[in-house]
């Protein structure tokens, strides 16, 4: 069994959103410090943004966060809003004998919640880290990971990461 850290649409334009429960850069903290617990043990990291369609040029801020994409991490771009669409990620995925994914980034009710289920339809065990993830609004936030991600797996915490 391998598990794979997925982290969605970590760019500095998404970041700045006005974001609850949790903000931009709390999120993005606790994902750089799951990507270091995961690479350490060896297990796939996955980084995720997304490219808006149809337009010349991508608006700034489009970007992976600084820092974030490390040698070995697979990097994903998606056109869509989940990451499994058109990206090929699904065959990455399987050529590294990946059954389980534990879902983070921005924002909850968007990328990583439509990445989740198209998860879930491709079989695999799905995890979520609640702390690592926020919405535009936080009932919407807590309403994901109270009522609708516990259909789909297992709600943690950064912390049973490290």
């Amino acid at each position: 069994m391998t598990t794979a850290l997925i982290l969605i649409d970590l760019m500095p334009r998404i970041i700045a959103l006005p974001l609850a429960p949790h903000s931009g850069e709390d999120v993005l903290a606790r994902c750089r410090v799951l990507a270091d617990s995961f690479r350490a043990q060896g297990r796939p990291v996955v980084q995720v943004r997304v490219d808006r369609p149809h337009v010349a040029e991508q608006p700034p801020g489009s970007g992976f966060a600084e820092g974030l994409v490390q040698e070995g991490d697979i990097v994903v771009v998606k056109r869509t809003i989940g990451a499994f669409y058109g990206t090929g990620l699904d065959a990455r995925l399987r050529e590294c004998g990946v059954d389980t994914l534990v879902m983070a980034g921005l924002v909850t009710t968007m990328g990583v919640e439509s990445t989740a289920r198209a998860a879930a339809d491709h079989g695999y065990e799905v995890e979520f880290v609640a702390d690592a993830m926020s919405a535009p609004a936080a009932d919407e936030h807590e309403f994901a990971v109270t009522r609708i991600f516990p259909r789909f797996g297992e709600v943690r915490q950064t912390a049973d990461y490290s």
